[in-house]
């Protein structure tokens, strides 16, 4: 017990150095900029999508409810990340105390597994509604709704926990140079002193459930939405499957064809060299992408809107 204590009072002695893109200076300046308009835009789209789902009773349905929860994850995500990025990014300063390296990797951690389970539940919301249209009301009730999205939340929660504390109590026998932008797992575990393969071993397994596995769920559902609609032998069917569907698989494969590319093969020479700018476009990109791929493809958002401006504008008049 006392060897524990003494590795986890050693971890947290001394602050971090993230190094991040400081090899390139130039490019730093450049970055500031992107990821500063890119966190404004997350913060209004997000934000929007979040005020109009609850204010607006055509869009208390399924589907927006956890539009609702996926706009207020990708928020706190980027929150959780991108701060402590333009303050590195903008000034020599690149350290980030232990308290807040440890407040970082755990609430980043427990958003993006939030994020990978969320995305496969609104999936089977997708197949609910295509799939079974006359009972779609009855199959997705607004307890099962709470209930998935809760399962969504505790997965996160549960993996950060685990991942976030048995990579915290590595032994780093005073490393602190984190050769990343953001104290995450794969980055954290090189500054072990210690034999980490059981630690990689772990963590692709932890991958494998919560990131394949949703993906496979995701894969399955629009698996039977075809199969459904190559039935139907309809283009217009097609065109209300690709009207209900395509935003989320849009999202879906920006989500995923980063992510995975991170925590799937955390140790290849691919990750090591273009590992930071995966990350970026996954933590920054996506989040400001996210709400302009449902608002721009979607007629029930963007009347929402126009609905609610018009409230806005009778009421001042």
């Amino acid at each position: 017990m006392s060897r524990v204590m003494k590795m986890i009072n050693e971890s947290l002695a001394g602050d971090f150095i993230l190094v991040g893109f400081s090899d390139q200076p130039q490019l730093e300046k450049i970055l500031f900029v992107v990821v500063l308009i890119s966190y404004l835009l997350t913060l209004v789209g997000n934000t929007a999508i979040i005020l109009v789902s609850c204010l607006d009773p055509m869009l208390h349905t399924p589907m927006y409810y956890f539009l609702t929860n996926l706009s207020f994850v990708d928020l706190c995500f980027t929150t959780s990340i991108v701060p402590q990025l333009l303050w590195n990014l903008y000034g020599p300063d690149k350290t980030i105390t232990p308290v807040g390296c440890a407040i970082q990797l755990y609430v980043s951690l427990a958003l993006g597994s939030t994020e990978c389970v969320l995305l496969a539940v609104m999936a089977f919301d997708r197949y609910a509604a295509v799939c079974r249209p006359l009972h779609y009301a009855t199959v997705m009730h607004p307890q099962l709704c709470q209930s998935l999205a809760g399962v969504a939340w505790l997965s996160g929660v549960g993996n950060t926990l685990i991942q976030g504390t048995i990579t915290l109590r590595l032994p780093r026998c005073g490393n602190r140079k984190i050769y990343h932008f953001i104290c995450e797992v794969p980055a954290m575990i090189k500054l072990a002193c210690v034999d980490i393969h059981a630690n990689e071993v772990q963590l692709f397994m932890a991958s494998l459930i919560l990131l394949l596995l949703p993906l496979s769920l995701i894969l399955l559902s629009y698996g039977f939405i075809a199969h459904a609609v190559i039935r139907i032998r309809s283009a217009q069917a097609w065109q209300k499957a690709l009207g209900t569907c395509g935003s989320h698989l849009l999202v879906v494969s920006l989500f995923y064809g980063t992510i995975t590319a991170v925590y799937i093969q955390p140790n290849s020479s691919y990750a090591h060299s273009q590992g930071k700018f995966i990350t970026l476009f996954y933590t920054v990109v996506t989040p400001t992408l996210n709400p302009l791929i449902y608002t721009l493809r979607n007629k029930d958002v963007k009347g929402a809107l126009k609905r609610l401006l018009r409230k806005d504008k009778s009421t001042t008049e």
